[in-house]
């Protein structure tokens, strides 16, 4: 009898061993913001380390042609996941596209208006009558004019033009007086490795609520509660990694791209980048969201006041 059992079990083991053996992983698209740098840190870990994996999951990350496109490629269904920023997925969202945030990657600003720490301009009451570069037009007239308000100072007291993405480049040349749009962790290494000093004025301490800077968002109408729990959960696990080993999580992250990664540059951003990853992805602060969108609809920037518990739901 009880070798009956055993045989049985054998048998049923073997049977069921194909089915386990070609079980398919779920393929997840996530399209990066922008090319790969030390803020997708948690991205590439939990890919290189398997992460992923071990959550069933094959995720294709793909670098985006425009980086305004990425959400826009969720919302029409082309890509699965898309790293985005809170503020644009509250004016998408306001604007009618079926977005969600499924999770946070830097969960604080990096954004700043930064300026060369020259004397020229020591706080925000010294922005009179200069010249702001920024990268694209968006919502930079609701944010410089809140910070610049707080020294003072009115946003047609400023002139600003586009520089593209040559934001140091505009301020170390001597083109503009100061940029908006330069990333704390980014520009002001940037500049200091051509021999410049920066300061930075930050938006959450002058007037701008405070929001995640880099976020996941998923297609309202299409998306997987139970890839993005596992997709949540790798890339808890590899930031958790990244935090605990932080030299080591920096040499598999370098040699993900070594050709562009492993560099100076990227080096000293990643130091700076470590305690911005969120700790927690999954979790929401849906009171963070409302009060963003209430300074944005205060401010003009979007039409309609979207309510957080609609688009950022419990995952």
């Amino acid at each position: 009898m009880k070798k009956n059992i055993i045989f049985s079990a054998l048998a049923l083991t073997a049977t069921l061993l194909p089915v386990f053996a070609h079980a398919e992983t779920k393929k997840l698209t996530l399209m990066l913001d922008w090319f790969v740098n030390p803020n997708h840190g948690p991205v590439v870990i939990a890919k290189e380390r398997g992460y992923f994996k071990a959550q069933g999951l094959n995720v294709d990350i793909q670098e985006p042609a425009d980086p305004s496109m990425p959400p826009k490629l969720v919302a029409a269904k082309k890509v699965d996941l898309a790293i985005s920023y809170q503020p644009n997925l509250t004016i998408d969202v306001a604007a009618g596209l079926p977005l969600i945030r499924s999770g946070t990657l830097i969960a604080t600003p990096l954004n700043t208006l930064m300026v060369l720490d020259n004397k020229k301009i020591n706080d925000l009451s010294d922005f009179k009558g200069k010249t702001i570069g920024i990268a694209f037009s968006g919502n930079e007239e609701a944010t410089i004019g809140t910070m610049l308000k707080t020294g003072g100072v009115s946003y047609d007291d400023v002139k600003i033009i586009n520089v593209g993405w040559a934001l140091s480049s505009s301020l170390a040349s001597g083109r503009v007086d100061a940029i908006w749009g330069g990333f704390r962790n980014f520009e002001g290494n940037q500049l200091a490795l051509e021999g410049f000093k920066a300061k930075a004025f930050f938006p959450e301490e002058h007037g701008v609520p405070a929001y995640d800077e880099l976020i996941f968002v998923a297609n309202a109408n299409t998306y997987d509660k139970a890839a993005i729990t596992g997709f949540n959960k790798a890339i808890e696990q590899a930031t958790t990694y990244i935090v605990n080993h932080p030299q080591q999580a920096w040499k598999e992250f370098a040699a993900y791209a070594p050709d562009t990664l492993n560099n100076e540059l990227n080096k000293r951003a990643w130091n700076d980048t470590l305690t911005r990853f969120a700790m927690r992805p999954s979790a929401i602060d849906l009171k963070r969201y409302d009060d963003y969108a209430q300074f944005m609809y205060s401010q003009n920037i979007i039409k309609s006041l979207p309510k957080a518990k609609d688009y950022v739901p419990a995952l």
